[in-house]
């Protein structure tokens, strides 16, 4: 990649095309030229982060130099937005930790990486298997008093919320989040075909991480996932770091989705980008093992992945045969349409923002070469 102040030059990975872009915030233009470089992309987008480089979201306790610095950690695999996630909790932890990432949004260096929040749970299956790491004691029916609380100690920043549909009240929560713009997600759930199908109608418009957060066994059909995977409605956020999914899960939830209906999220919780060794998470503590797993301690019980995005998408080309452009998508234009971060739509398209990904690829590995967000270049 060839760059000046606004200006770059590169193949379009999305496209394959050798073009000059030119850019102020947004991307002004995108012409053939015959400036070969590395590959330029859409930077990344991960709509799914718990924590990453021993930094904790969920501990309303983390300071905000401690969230610029997991900012910057996230920025240097690619990704120039992500949405801080808030999982289960008690209404006060919850609370608390929304209220410290909305004034760290509104105060850090970094700030204009933090595109939305995302609150998964406390509204799950309580039972074991679609509860995952998730604290049974706090697991609750939706509550819209509850969800109004939060978004107001967010500061209006929850973009995404996950919820199982089993619950009787589900319908009309779903709707009425949609209602606020909010994107629903199915997630960490039990749910019959007719619950889910009712909450699609609701306005579900995701799965998260679809194929965990399930139970160990399962019936051969009907099941949730079959379901889920069936809902041409629902477009599915995959875990693709060899250990949440395996190779022929992935190839057949994408048969399924399509690249169109699918996106790429590392779940990364505080120990990714750190060494092995023990972690807490809030009241909870973890394992990170050496062959990359995070699990509740002394157990086998996944809790977060250790996940780059930039990992992600070697991943998923490597372990279900898709081509770069496909799984590009799935980590830029696919979660911006999904999630509804504007601006991010279209991929190197005039009018979008400037956020742009300069990467390699040595022996089918992306490394990540330079990073703009909004037309400002950024260390990484």
């Amino acid at each position: 990649m060839i760059c000046s102040q606004s200006r770059c030059s590169g193949t379009d990975a999305l496209s394959g095309r050798i073009v000059e872009v030119t850019f102020g915030e947004r991307i002004e233009t995108v012409a053939p030229t015959a400036n070969a470089g590395n590959f330029l992309a859409p930077a990344f987008i991960d709509v799914q982060v718990n924590g990453f480089a021993g930094v904790d979201f969920n501990d309303p306790a983390t300071t905000h130099e401690a969230i610029s610095r997991a900012t910057r950690a996230i920025r240097a695999t690619g990704v120039a937005r992500y949405f801080p996630t808030v999982i289960t909790g008690s209404p006060q932890n919850m609370t608390a930790s929304l209220r410290n990432l909305a004034l760290a949004a509104e105060s850090i260096p970094e700030r204009h990486s933090i595109a939305g929040f995302h609150v998964e749970g406390p509204h799950i299956a309580p039972e074991d298997g679609p509860r995952g790491a998730h604290p049974l004691e706090w697991v609750c029916p939706p509550d819209l008093d509850l969800f109004q609380r939060l978004q107001e100690a967010a500061g209006g920043r929850i973009r995404l919320l996950t919820v199982s549909p089993h619950w009787p009240g589900a319908p009309a929560y779903i709707e009425a989040l949609v209602q606020r713009d909010v994107t629903v997600s199915i997630g960490h759930t039990g749910a019959s075909a007719e619950q889910l199908d009712a909450a699609v109608r609701a306005g579900a418009s995701m799965s998260t991480h679809i194929g965990n957060g399930a139970h160990q066994v399962l019936r051969r059909h009907p099941n949730y996932l079959w379901e889920q995977l069936a809902d041409d409605r629902l477009t599915a956020g995959l875990i693709v770091d060899g250990i949440h999914l395996g190779a022929a899960f992935l190839k057949v939830a994408l048969r399924a989705k399509t690249p169109a209906r699918a996106l790429l999220v590392t779940d990364a919780s505080a120990p990714a980008g750190c060494a092995p060794g023990r972690y807490h998470l809030g009241h909870q503590v973890v394992d990170l093992t050496a062959d990359g797993r995070i699990v509740l301690a002394g157990q086998d019980r996944l809790a977060g992945a250790a996940l780059r995005m930039d990992d992600a998408i070697s991943n998923v080309m490597a372990m279900a045969g898709i081509p770069l452009p496909d799984a590009l998508a799935m980590a830029t234009i696919i979660p911006a349409r999904a999630c509804r971060i504007h601006g991010r739509e279209n991929g190197l398209a005039p009018g979008d923002a400037a956020d742009i990904v300069e990467f390699s690829i040595a022996s089918g590995r992306i490394k990540v070469t330079g990073l703009y967000i909004d037309g400002e270049k950024v260390a990484i």
